[in-house]
């Protein structure tokens, strides 16, 4: 999976990369020169005397060293622009993929995950691409560099080469085959250390409500410790890599001191070729180790690769149809009628679905109302309407046409959700309002504000309509958060509007004043509302009633009092004896 990741997202730095090694190649073959260069001015300009072939050496010699330098800054610059292009690239391909993710995509791999998979998972793969330009890329040409130079200058002393390399790859080799699982299992473990950790501040009102603090420490203290010793683990293999190398390099460097003074005493080699060839060997496992800390990365790598792999092999359950339907081609007709023809949904691996032929139709110019207790499936329901998850039985149609057959982007531009938790984004008042309609006046914003029963409160922010808005909308109350999103969605003017129990932070006074604005302001468009109180809906024109998935009631307030059951027990469980007669 990783070399996959690599072939597709680095493809369009191929040019970038070849300019890596190409400076690379330079840095090498420069530094390559440099023992040689000292071999001849201790050979042949120190031993001789020769005062004119050592500054002319020592010229060289400053070349060579100038070249290297100014090529390995241009290859950390162009390897640094590659790896941040690529990781660029990858987490707008994770972002864009869990853009068009179903609610049943996050559900199944997590919001925690999916923030863990597009942060520190791409940027895993990103640092062995850096390390790679870096290092990986020039130890092989130094490697084999060095052993064509080492054997140059002497062929007896070659078989400390074909000792030391092997001995060192060996064992670097069963250290990294042990990090695998480890590196597995520390993003597993990151994973769950994000998870504990969003939900504590997502939730940290209920923590002080119930005086959990003290449980969501020991919580926490148990993912980080176990976050911790799987790092701990890690960082004992690593700690146990250097220092093999070092003991490899030094009894290496050694050995070629012992075995090449016996040659210098037999007058075999001269001493400038002896110090060449430890420079050599020095090179040699010195570009085994470069290439050792970037393979102690391969493996953590290409386990991100694998999880993000995951993410963008993954296709949502909600796709768009390859021939789609405009629904503006029925002209003429009016415009908003949602149709639900024996709806049935089923999560996957649930042993019984959570709605079950589910009919009814909701015109515009109408309020359709949608009660029932809790699990009912009510906002499953809701998620239906606007194809946040498609129905795995029957069919949900908008003006005659089967939403799987219309483009996505034109559904959601016809359907305004104000979902039951009620969301703003970072920014101000307005930047929200206008998220459904970028080109809204502030009159307008004004308006739909007046109609949300909103205008009061935000006149009396500091900044009005440009005061600033939390991440969450945590700045503002729960009951203005709600009135906020309601303006939000008329803002956009859709042709169905969905509010799926979107008036229970509402005092009752305030929820009759926002009904009346209401109506006015959707005469030609279908309204449906998901709600627990029956006051929110005793004036729909039906009223959907649904017990365990089923519709068991359809009607109005006054038909369903006298005939559905279900509805009968749960106005007598709100409404006071005077209000039910």
């Amino acid at each position: 999976m990783l070399l996959r990741l690599l072939r597709t997202y680095l493809r369009p730095y191929a040019g970038m990369l070849a300019v890596v090694l190409v400076l690379q190649l330079v840095s090498t073959v420069a530094s390559l020169f440099l023992p040689t260069l000292s071999a001849d001015i201790i050979d042949d300009g120190v031993a001789q005397g020769d005062q004119g072939e050592i500054w002319r050496l020592s010229v060289v010699m400053l070349v060579a060293s100038l070249v290297q330098v100014v090529a390995s800054i241009g290859a950390v610059w162009a390897g640094a622009r590659v790896a941040m292009g690529m990781g660029r690239d990858v987490r707008a391909a994770l972002f864009s993929r869990v853009l068009g993710f179903s609610s049943r995509e996050v559900a199944t791999f997590g919001a925690p995950s999916l923030i863990t998979r597009n942060t520190n998972d791409v940027q895993q793969v990103q640092q062995l691409v850096v390390m790679s330009c870096l290092i990986l890329a020039s130890s092989p040409i130094m490697m084999i560099g060095g052993i064509v130079m080492a054997l140059r200058q002497d062929v007896g002393l070659s078989w400390l080469v074909a000792v030391a390399v092997p001995v060192l790859a060996t064992a670097i080799l069963l250290i990294i085959v042990r990090m695998v699982p480890l590196f597995r299992q520390m993003q597993v473990r990151i994973d769950a250390v994000n998870r504990v950790m969003r939900e504590q501040i997502t939730g940290i009102r209920v923590v002080r409500a119930f005086v959990r603090e003290e449980w969501e420490r020991e919580r926490f203290a148990r993912a980080n410790d176990d976050l911790t010793e799987t790092g701990l683990g890690v960082g004992r293999l690593m700690v146990a890599m250097f220092p093999i190398v070092m003991l490899v390099m030094n009894v290496s460097t050694v050995a070629v001191i012992w075995f090449g003074g016996i040659r210098v005493a037999n007058g075999d080699i001269a001493i400038g070729t002896l110090f060449a060839y430890t420079s050599y060997l020095i090179q040699i496992l010195m570009s085994v180790m470069m290439a050792t800390m970037v393979a102690t990365m391969v493996p953590r790598a290409a386990v991100s690769a694998e999880r993000i792999g995951e993410v963008l092999g993954t296709d949502s359950t909600v796709v768009a149809p390859s021939d789609p339907v405009a629904i503006d081609a029925t002209a003429g007709r009016i415009h908003g009628v949602l149709d639900l023809d024996g709806v049935g949904f089923t999560y996957p691996g649930a042993e019984a679905p959570v709605l079950c032929d589910v009919t009814f139709t909701a015109r515009p110019g109408t309020v359709t109302a949608v009660i029932g207790g809790t699990g009912s499936g009510k906002t499953t329901l809701v998620n239906l309407l606007p194809r946040l998850v498609d129905a795995t039985e029957g069919t949900v149609a908008i003006d005659g046409i089967d939403i799987r057959r219309v483009d996505p982007d034109t559904l959601w531009q016809r359907v305004g959700l104000v979902p039951q938790r009620p969301y703003l984004f970072s920014g101000t008042v307005a930047s929200n309002l206008r998220y459904g309609n970028p080109d809204a006046s502030d009159d307008e914003l004004w308006e739909a504000l007046e109609v949300a029963q909103a205008r009061g409160f935000v006149e009396q922010l500091e900044g009005g309509l440009d005061a600033p808005v939390a991440q969450g909308g945590t700045n503002v109350s729960g009951g203005q958060r709600q009135r906020l999103c309601i303006a939000r969605a008329l803002v956009s003017r859709p042709q169905v509007y969905v509010f799926d129990d979107s008036f229970s932070a509402l005092d009752l006074a305030t929820d009759a004043r926002l009904r009346a604005a209401l109506r006015p302001r959707t005469l030609d468009a279908t309204v449906v509302i998901v709600a627990q109180r029956v006051s929110t809906i005793v004036d729909a024109d039906q009223i959907v009633v649904l017990d365990a998935g089923r519709v068991v009631g359809l009607g109005t307030h006054d038909e369903l009092v006298d005939s559905c059951p279900t509805y009968q027990e749960i106005v007598t469980s709100q409404l006071s004896a005077e209000v039910v007669a």
